[in-house]
């Protein structure tokens, strides 16, 4: 499923377990060796980037399709699961800027009855999870016949995954405390459609997508398949040619490249996308269970060796993606590999993580 609280929180725990970096290397020879490394651990394909400034280097190891023993892209779209978090947010952030709502609106005034017992959630606390709803994606129907492969486009609307998580125990009041749930932003992206009267997708490709010529990346909404160059997902090796993006829709449902995610988020973190107010909310954390692991609206605060920086892992069936960005964006590390299968590895995940910082903090 898409990136949950235990991995955000695993990666940030790396994070400050990791030792100082030897200045004599070059960044994206660090990137190199780990994504040889994870190769050499069974992963199929490694696909990385470094942005440091105008200059971008890329690495990639492995392969990009198993059948064909095509070599792993750089340039090769591929699922970016919760990175598709951060795209929701500018939007609810920029629709604020235009004054046609408030992150403090109940979801009531927008998506009334949507959400039952639903008085005291703000908009807001959907996007930095302290709503209090529970997780669909764990129900055995979803998560069963998704992992399985069964009927990829099974009908899925967002009202009828906000209805099953709903049969689950909440993870506690609204505003008590953070708990990730992808259950938020699909409620998320109703009270875009009630504001707008449009798809989420539509609201993403012309607020951000077009204006930052993201050539490459696309919300899709019903079509299961990857098109053109890209990266074919794997879980155990099993390849994994489709998928139903009404599954996780406003949660992860996004398809990019490194290039076209790293473009987005220097605009992100730079202040491109939003005014400053709206800026300041993005950035405004609430703790997690860990100190020094924070979240913002879509995206996570955390500490390095070197310092503070802004880190994110967007998962899916298939793909682990994980980010490491200087808190102005100018400079960033993105690591993909195209194996997940659902489950928790805390091994794998010292090692992707593990690669991406000593990359972040050699300078």
């Amino acid at each position: 499923m898409t990136t949950s609280i235990r991995a955000l929180v695993a990666a940030g725990l790396i994070v400050l377990a990791m030792p100082g970096t030897a200045r004599a290397e070059e960044p994206v020879d660090i990137l190199q060796a780990g994504a040889d490394a994870a190769v050499a651990s069974s992963f199929p394909g490694v696909i990385g980037l470094v942005r440091n400034g105008s200059e971008t280097r890329y690495v990639h190891a492995g392969y990009g399709e198993l059948s064909t023993r095509t070599a792993a892209d750089p340039a090769a779209q591929f699922r970016i699961g919760s990175f598709t978090k951060a795209f929701v947010a500018v939007v609810l952030l920029q629709l604020e800027s235009e004054h046609r709502l408030s992150l403090d609106d109940p979801i009531d005034r927008w998506i009334p009855g949507a959400v039952p017992d639903s008085a005291g959630i703000t908009v807001r606390q959907l996007l930095n999870h302290t709503s209090g709803l529970p997780e669909y994606a764990d129900d055995p129907r979803i998560s069963l016949p998704y992992f399985a492969g069964f009927d990829p486009v099974p009908a899925h609307s967002p009202q009828s995954l906000v209805d099953i998580a709903m049969q689950r125990a909440r993870t506690g009041a609204p505003g008590e405390r953070f708990a990730y749930t992808n259950t938020n932003y699909i409620v998320a992206g109703m009270v875009i459609t009630a504001v707008t009267g449009r798809h989420p997708a539509d609201e993403v490709r012309e607020r951000i997508i077009e204006p930052l010529q993201l050539r490459d990346t696309t919300f899709p909404v019903t079509d299961p398949n990857l098109h053109g160059n890209w990266l074919h997902g794997y879980t155990w090796h099993r390849d994994i040619p489709v998928t139903d993006p009404q599954i996780y829709g406003a949660a992860g449902a996004m398809v990019s490249t490194l290039d076209d995610f790293a473009t987005f988020a220097r605009a992100l973190f730079s202040g491109r996308l939003l005014p400053p107010e709206q800026q300041a909310e993005l950035t405004t954390t609430v703790p997690t269970e860990h100190s020094g692991n924070d979240y913002g609206l879509g995206i996570m605060h955390t500490l390095t060796p070197c310092g503070p920086a802004w880190a994110y892992i967007g998962r899916v069936l298939g793909y682990d993606s994980r980010i490491i960005a200087s808190e102005d964006g100018t400079r960033i590390v993105l690591l993909t590999v195209n194996e997940f299968h659902l489950l928790a590895d805390d091994t794998r995940d010292e090692m992707l993580s593990g690669a991406a910082v000593r990359t972040f903090c050699a300078r």
